[in-house]
């Protein structure tokens, strides 16, 4: 049996009551104290989160853009050093192969930040299509991530550093940004998984835990709070924001998870999967991602099939308790005649359907 994995982050768990579970191979924390502790801590003050397990990409050479127009579906050209972007890697058939942030760090230097269980994959997947002047290096075990997130973040974050946050916008980035304390400085980018304003943090493994630390002191009169998995699971659901290997697989492509947006069929450039990907752009696919709310008693976990009558129409992509309203409710993946907000639906909770609706997403939205 191999030995989990563990981030420089992980002596931080025990001493803040972490109970941690095997998640793609690492030894992370489901939860600190409780997942709605967690959660509403992160709607209302800050939560902060580990999320160094997560892969980084270093994509180098003079032609780094083309060959990452042909990877990607967005239209990375839209790019410009200290900028951002949300894109989509898919096969040739239209499905995912993974969701990823793509930073342009200079002219022809781009980083990608995959997600963790996908990183070895991810870069056998771009090592096997790479062309032109293009050098790829995985440099995940360089790294560590935080996630600082929720309306208190810039507030907290701000006293430990002088370089003005207020001026990175949503999707922009600072990469030379000192924390008191740290010996290595950091790329600091706004943007985040879980609905919420916040920043992401990036720097040498070395110097974490004495920013976490630095962060967690800085945020104790605010309330924050270390954020496990489960929060951070029902945070980003309830902003509607895909995880991959459940709105997004090989079998889901990114127009049937409502992901069209970055998808750019009009960029000059071919990329894998684009011809797919424009006839279900032009002409609709055959399901769709919805939200779904249960009019019953019961929760619609990831999995359970969905049925308009006695006709078997989807599944469940990820469901539960929403924290934040209370409800039970779910995304899932159903065919189109059925996707119409309103629409009733059962899912088969363990031995019994139960009856649940079509509604509005994302679920969440904050103000």
């Amino acid at each position: 049996m191999n030995e989990l994995k563990r981030t420089p982050l992980y002596p931080e768990y025990e001493k803040h009551g972490a109970k941690t579970v095997d998640f793609g191979g690492w030894d992370l924390p489901v939860q600190f104290s409780s997942i709605k502790q967690e959660h509403a801590a992160t709607r209302t003050r800050a939560g902060l989160f580990d999320v160094s397990h997560m892969g980084e990409i270093l994509v180098e050479g003079s032609g780094s853009l083309a060959f990452l127009q042909k990877m990607l579906t967005n239209d990375v050209s839209k790019l410009e050093p200290k900028k951002a972007q949300y894109t989509i890697m898919c096969y040739e058939d239209g499905g995912t192969v993974d969701d990823l942030i793509v930073y342009q760090l200079s002219e022809s230097t781009y980083l990608l930040v995959v997600n963790a269980a996908s990183t070895e994959k991810d870069f056998q997947w771009l090592e096997e299509h790479k062309f032109g002047a293009v050098t790829l290096s995985d440099v995940s075990d360089d790294y560590v991530q935080l996630a600082l997130q929720g309306p208190k973040a810039e507030e907290v974050l701000q006293t430990l550093t002088e370089t003005d946050l207020s001026h990175i916008k949503f999707f922009r980035f600072e990469d030379d940004v000192s924390f008191e304390g740290v010996t290595d400085k950091a790329l600091v980018s706004r943007t985040g998984y879980t609905g919420e304003d916040g920043f992401e943090i990036y720097l040498p493994a070395a110097s974490g835990q004495t920013l976490w630390q630095a962060i967690m002191q800085a945020g104790e009169a605010q309330g924050v709070m270390p954020i496990g998995l489960g929060a951070r699971d029902t945070l980003r659901f309830e902003a509607n924001l895909a995880l991959y290997g459940q709105e997004l697989s090989p079998d889901i492509t990114p127009i049937e998870a409502g992901l069209s947006f970055a998808v750019k069929i009009k960029k000059s450039s071919d990329f894998i999967g684009k011809d797919v990907l424009t006839k279900q752009k032009k002409e609709g696919t055959d399901r769709k991602l919805v939200g779904i709310e249960m009019l019953e008693k019961g929760i619609p976990r990831t999995g359970y099939h969905v049925f308009a009558g006695e006709e078997e129409i989807g599944f469940v992509t990820t469901g539960t308790q929403s924290p934040t309203y209370g409800k039970n409710i779910g995304l899932a993946l159903l065919n189109k005649p059925y996707t119409e907000i309103g629409t009733e639906v059962t899912v088969q909770v363990r031995k019994r359907r139960l009856q649940a609706q079509v509604v509005a997403t994302p679920f969440y939205k904050r103000d």
